[in-house]
């Protein structure tokens, strides 16, 4: 089904809020989101959601919208074209009265996902002269003293110290040349731990992002507020040690629930805009599911490459777009830790089931598989599960009923789950099985296949069975 040329196009992998509004892609209004920061004046705002839920897009839109945006000469840029026709211009003069008003500074912390420490550092810092490059029309405002740090910066020629306080430092210069305290966004804060334990260097990176951190966020006077995302909740005294001013929002939170991932009433205007309303339910079936506080959401990401591929005729199947989107290394490490009860657990979720965990909310990666537990945790405020019911016990400790929620995230179990178990058994020595056979030894060939048996997932007839699509 070919829609030809007079359609909006489809945002696939676009993050940039300026290139998805004057590129005229087909945009889904969230602009509310800045009146809800603005309402409940959060100091430090930490935002966990899982990938390719729209966090990177509206950080590039808080930047668009509260940024007095300056050229290279310092000359002003007017950005508030870009917001005609959006929510937030009905939302009246008191919200109005801040767009375009502060300096901001907008980074991403993802270039530090690489394999050295010292790699993943010279990645951050060129992020970081990236960002003081953009904002070089303070210089002549600035000391001498202070125009040669922020040069050396600029230059990536600064000290390990430097960096470490560079937030603070550019937030500072920012103020004085404004005369107003500056907006930080800083985006994947967490892409760089994940890595660095992965990698094998994990404490040098929590020691450099703790010290990044505190310069910006907790003895910074140049600050108005922050906005902070990332995939999970890192634990206060890993990261956040003495940040008393952190406002924490996870899947749990009531508060900006509707601002990540599509809304019901959105996906279906969207089919209909693309004139795809007989493909709903299987949109609905696939990637609908998702409960973030009290919305139901789908996955925007891939929504968004579903009805792509459908209204541009490339495919008319629903895919799991989603499975690839990032590293499934922890998420696999976990796996196939997994004993007899939790193959059991994973079993009966692919079949429809439940299962109730305790909430563990602060998640250090050093301590990621010290318990089982931890694994569910980590797959459910990645975006593996949703919440169907919560309750506190007597001793105070909170519990979650959880599901898969939808057909593309049982499609990522059935297929790469169960393959990871079978690569396991592919690798296992089968020597003793093999001596076995030949030597006709039926209890030593049955204790050797019975191992195998609970080293992978039993076959699952049921859904075998099940057609894929709806």
């Amino acid at each position: 089904m070919d829609m030809g040329y007079d359609k909006k196009p489809l945002p696939v992998g676009v993050d940039n809020f300026e290139k998805l509004v004057t590129r005229g892609y087909y945009f889904i209004d969230k602009t509310n989101f800045m009146r809800d920061l603005l309402d409940l004046k959060g100091s430090v705002n930490l935002f966990t959601r899982p990938r390719r839920f729209g966090k990177t897009l509206n950080m590039s839109m808080l930047q668009y919208f509260f940024e007095d945006m300056r050229d290279g000469n310092g000359g002003h840029i007017d950005n508030t074209g870009l917001f005609e026709g959006l929510n937030i211009m009905q939302a009246g003069g008191a919200y109005l009265s801040h767009m375009g008003k502060y300096p901001v500074i907008n980074m991403t912390l993802k270039a530090g996902k690489r394999p050295t420490f010292e790699s993943a550092c010279t990645q951050i810092s060129w992020q970081i002269a990236m960002e003081y490059d953009r904002h070089k029309y303070v210089l002549d405002q600035l000391s001498e003293d202070e125009r040669n740090k922020y040069e050396r910066i600029m230059g990536e020629r600064a000290s390990f110290d430097d960096y470490c306080s560079s937030l603070q430092f550019l937030s500072k210069c920012l103020m004085k040349y404004y005369g107003k305290k500056t907006i930080i966004l800083i985006d994947e804060y967490d892409a760089p731990l994940e890595n660095a334990y992965l990698r094998g260097f994990y404490q040098q990176m929590v020691d450099f992002v703790r010290s990044f951190f505190e310069a910006a966020l907790k003895t910074n006077s140049s600050l108005e507020f922050a906005v902070v995302t990332g995939c999970l909740r890192i634990s206060r005294e890993s990261i956040f040690t003495g940040l008393n001013n952190l406002e924490t929002i996870s899947i749990l939170d009531k508060r900006y629930d509707e601002y990540f991932g599509f809304t019901d009433s959105e996906v279906e205007t969207l089919c209909e805009y693309y004139e795809l309303g007989a493909q709903y339910e299987t949109v609905k079936n696939w990637y609908n599911g998702y409960l973030f506080g009290e919305s139901n959401v789908y996955n925007p990401w891939s929504v968004i490459r579903y009805v792509k591929d459908v209204s541009t005729g490339n495919s008319p199947f629903p895919k799991s777009y989603w499975a690839n989107t990032s590293s499934n290394s922890i998420v696999r490490k976990l796996i196939e830790r997994a004993d007899d009860s939790v193959k059991g657990e994973i079993e009966h979720l692919i079949d429809g089931g439940v299962i109730e965990k305790p909430v563990h909310e602060d998640i250090t990666y050093d301590e990621i598989y010290n318990t089982m537990d931890n694994m569910w945790n980590f797959m459910f405020f990645t975006g593996y599960f949703r919440k169907v019911e919560e309750r506190m016990d007597d001793n105070d400790i909170r519990w979650l009923t959880m599901r898969l929620p939808n057909r593309e995230v049982r499609y990522i179990f059935r297929e790469k789950v169960i393959s990871w178990f079978q690569e396991k058994i592919q690798e296992k020595d089968l020597t003793n099985l093999y001596t076995a056979f030949v030597n006709k030894d039926t209890d030593a060939l049955e204790e050797e296949l019975n191992q195998i048996m609970f080293e992978t997932i039993s076959s699952m007839d049921e859904n075998e069975r099940e057609k894929m699509i709806v």
